[in-house]
């Protein structure tokens, strides 16, 4: 796998290129965002610093998307709530704080790897999925709502299509997380809830994924009214 490493922090660059490299990764570090964004194109992972010193990473982290898919983790000081959830919102597939440990962050890579890949045989591939007028295809992994076309983050899109691959169960948040984030353990973090909340806002449809309460999510019944 190639990775793009964007550190500002010579030190931290170090650690985290070597261990990358330990485990058979090439890396291509940079320190600015200028330099990101031209290399963005190649990456098949990023390691995102928000501490950069020609851009805000947040704001970085949002041109990234525009022109980069591959599975991205941000990697920075910032601990405040409002800095994670704005960096999941805009795309990030994971949050890591520092100070963190080598093997959690290595773990995270690996697993956000395993989700982002190809999908596996019990994966949302069937048809499209339709509720009131919302409609799933997990095959183009777009949504549509009265025929507009929705764009969510890849994080989002996960969740929300693997509620329609199923959707008159209900499924617990482990469960979830689990399947998405690769990590049940995850039940304390608002990643999830943050997502949810993203879907509702971006379809306009607060009815479209159904909180059970102290359980979990299910795929719910939507419509016009839903917007209104």
């Amino acid at each position: 796998m190639h990775a793009l490493l964007v550190e500002d922090d010579d030190r931290m660059a170090l650690a985290l290129g070597t261990a990358l490299a330990q485990r058979g990764h090439t890396v291509r570090r940079v320190g600015r965002a200028s330099d990101a964004l031209q290399h963005a194109r190649e990456a098949q992972f990023v390691l995102l610093d928000l501490g950069l010193p020609d851009l805000d990473g947040l704001e970085l982290l949002r041109r990234l998307r525009t022109v980069c898919e591959a599975p991205l983790i941000v990697v920075t000081a910032r601990c405040e709530e409002r800095d994670i959830v704005q960096g999941l919102r805009a795309g990030a597939d994971d949050y890591v704080v520092k100070p963190f440990r080598m093997t959690e962050l290595m773990a995270r890579i690996d697993a956000v790897r395993r989700r982002t890949g190809a999908p596996s045989g019990d994966g949302p591939t069937g048809g499209r999925v339709r509720t009131g007028d919302v409609e799933i295809d997990p095959a183009g992994r777009t949504v549509t709502v009265s025929g507009q076309h929705i764009r969510l983050t890849r994080r989002e899109f996960d969740v929300l299509a693997f509620l329609a691959a199923r959707p008159g169960e209900v499924h617990s948040r482990e469960e979830i997380l689990d399947r998405i984030w690769g990590d049940a353990f995850l039940a304390a973090s608002r990643s999830l809830d943050v997502h949810v909340a993203g879907i509702r806002a971006k379809t306009a449809r607060p009815g479209l994924v159904r909180t059970v309460r102290g359980f979990g999510y299910q795929l719910g019944a939507t419509g016009q009214e839903d917007g209104r």
